[in-house]
């Protein structure tokens, strides 16, 4: 009697313990799936895509965005495009148009294309890095750039600071100019701490390349590590952005946009001949090409799918899937205004929030920062509205392209009237 009762008390407890399994699974997979739970936790294990409805965007003004697309397509503004629009933690509109390549023989553009991003180095890449100097305590923005580059002196520019070269108020020009002949990344260094400054420095903007080639040359002096190796262990990895990187590897070859012709490679051995090629998976700007395809202005290929978990994450104040990038008072103070008071070109560090150079903010978004690439990519994050736009396109590709500021705000323009139940002011 001892051994069937206990035997049939064995059996309950199995009985017992299937029907809690069971309940629990059926609750996780209710708690998965709930809105409350995407909410809280976004893209918590990489982009979710979802319907527009879900994610408090109309599907019939997002479509909207096809149209505009295909029309700068036709016009020959660019030879394709991936658009993503996100809102609530989801992936509303994910789309690929046109080609990634037109020569040497088409290629259909896909959403998993892989672009030379230009200049959202600066705020992928050479931005969080800098930030994170900074709250790890060895790096102060007021700082004089010379405290931590004493070479930087001269032409006007001791008294420059960290906080002067983020916010493109540092007086120097816009980039180097074609008189001079140099090669690598210690020419390029030799030729900065030449330079003089062209503006008064805390009050003339200047969109400049080579506030950033000194900022990653900081991040390189402060941590000990160039700004490829340093933005790959602390930024990328952390985060789980497995298709961005610098000098991308050649197993990527096949899904990069091209971009122009040139030769190369950027130093050639003396008295060889140079021999033209597309551009695909080397850098399109001329200076980094010419430093090495290493530097902190631009040099950096990336995805849609990649740029969207960065894009959330500063959504999320600073956090993505468990990864803390960047404390939320870090993340506030690169969204807001630290350019001079009465300023005419608003930026944040790193970010422009209100400049000549705005043109993803569109004329309907009120607020937000975003930044654009030269060879035709822009991100635009808008926290009222939880929302951000990606667009990413080779516009440079055969041969120069054209102008697509136009483009960028109609689709600015598009992704926010397609907001639903804006709980925005």
């Amino acid at each position: 009697m001892i051994r069937r009762s206990a035997f049939g008390i064995f059996i309950y407890g199995l009985f017992i313990c299937g029907i809690i399994f069971i309940h629990s699974f059926i609750r996780y997979e209710l708690h998965e799936a709930s809105p409350e739970t995407e909410a809280a936790n976004p893209f918590s294990s990489g982009p979710y895509e979802t319907s527009p409805e879900n994610a408090g965007l109309s599907l019939s003004s997002l479509q909207n965005i096809d149209a505009a697309v295909e029309a700068s397509i036709k016009e020959g503004e660019l030879p394709g495009a991936v658009v993503l629009a996100a809102r609530n933690g989801k992936i509303a509109y994910l789309k690929a148009f046109g080609n990634r390549s037109l020569k040497p023989e088409p290629e259909p553009m896909t959403t998993d294309t892989i672009f030379d991003i230009a200049s959202l180095t600066k705020v992928v890449a050479t931005t969080p890095a800098i930030m994170q100097l900074v709250e790890k305590g060895v790096l102060r923005l007021g700082d004089p750039v010379r405290r931590y580059l004493p070479e930087f002196t001269g032409g006007g520019k001791d008294d420059v600071t960290v906080r002067q070269l983020l916010t493109h108020y540092s007086g120097l020009r816009p980039g180097f100019g074609n008189s001079r002949e140099w090669v690598g990344y210690e020419a390029a260094l030799n030729e900065i701490w030449k330079e003089r400054v062209s503006g008064t420095p805390g009050r003339s903007f200047a969109y400049s390349d080579l506030n950033f080639i000194v900022l990653a040359e900081i991040v390189r002096v402060v941590s000990g590590k160039a700004i490829d190796v340093y933005a790959r262990e602390h930024i990328f990895e952390p985060l789980g952005m497995t298709e961005t990187a610098f000098q991308p590897p050649a197993g990527w070859t096949a899904r990069i946009a091209p971009t122009e012709m040139r030769s190369g490679p950027a130093q050639l051995p003396k008295g060889a001949k140079p021999e033209y090629k597309m551009l695909r998976g080397e850098v399109h700007d001329l200076t980094v090409w010419k430093m090495g395809g290493v530097s902190g202005q631009a040099g950096l290929f990336s995805s849609a799918r990649d740029l969207a978990i960065y894009a959330q994450t500063l959504l999320n104040r600073g956090v993505y899937g468990g990864a803390r990038l960047l404390s939320e008072a870090a993340v506030t103070a690169m969204a807001s205004p630290q350019s001079p008071s009465q300023a005419a070109n608003v930026r944040g560090y790193g970010w422009d929030i209100n400049s000549e150079y705005s043109s993803p903010l569109g004329d309907l978004f009120s607020g937000g920062f975003g930044h654009t690439g030269f060879t035709g990519t822009s991100i635009w994050i808008h926290p009222p509205s939880d929302s951000f736009v990606i667009i990413l396109s080779n516009r440079v590709h055969p041969s120069g392209g054209k102008n697509i500021n136009h483009l960028r705000s109609v689709v600015a323009n598009i992704v926010a009237a397609s907001i639903i139940n804006p709980e925005i002011p």
